[in-house]
């Protein structure tokens, strides 16, 4: 199932990259140049979508909320996949009338970081790297080709973002700009890049 956006993700042995482009779009009609796709959670979680930007936003609140109940009730902060397993049940629970989103849940905990690929109905799935929506083909094919389990955390934002600028020229509903998330073992950071011409 492919719905409207594109978004990657790529984990290395130093942490994770996710990125989104920023284009809002009702079929083939731009609503709006930008949109946020990409969500800190905590300084440690992230996700990355594509569907329908309420969705991706009601879904980043509802883990944002819990990942904070959970840290305040066990003073420590949950693991990547106990946040996915969440994900997953609230995603689950809705399949009759699901949520029009596909996620990426990057992050980095005790057992180092990680990156897990949810369909709309919340099935769970771990990878070195992903890409969703509507540009996904593009974006995948340019990952494949470049990938390496030993690259660094700057490649593989320099591999996220060459992703995206392939689906940005070929996908008439992805475009906008880019923005990014690196999750490491200095926090989330987010970052807005610039591209020279924006489609």
């Amino acid at each position: 199932m492919s719905i409207g956006a594109t978004a990657v993700g790529i984990k290395t042995k130093e942490g994770v990259v996710l990125a989104a482009e920023k284009r809002v779009s009702y079929g083939f009609y731009t609503l709006s140049t930008a949109g946020k796709k990409v969500f800190i959670v905590n300084d440690r979680l992230a996700i990355a979508s594509a569907g329908i930007i309420a969705d991706m936003q009601t879904l980043a609140k509802i883990l944002k909320v819990n990942a904070k109940a959970y840290e305040l009730e066990m003073k420590r902060k949950p693991s990547v996949h106990a946040m996915a397993k969440l994900l997953s049940v609230v995603m689950f629970s809705r399949r009759f009338m699901p949520f029009f989103a596909e996620v990426l849940v990057g992050g980095i905990d005790d057992e180092g970081p990680h990156l897990i690929v949810m369909d709309p109905l919340g099935s769970l799935i771990e990878d070195n790297y992903a890409a969703l929506g509507t540009g996904a083909k593009l974006a995948i094919a340019i990952i494949d080709a470049s990938y390496k389990s030993d690259m660094s955390l700057q490649d593989a934002k320099k591999l996220a973002v060459q992703a995206l600028k392939a689906a940005l020229e070929r996908d008439p509903v992805s475009g906008g700009g880019i923005d990014l998330v690196v999750i490491d073992k200095n926090g989330a950071r987010e970052e807005e890049v610039k591209l020279q011409v924006l489609i």
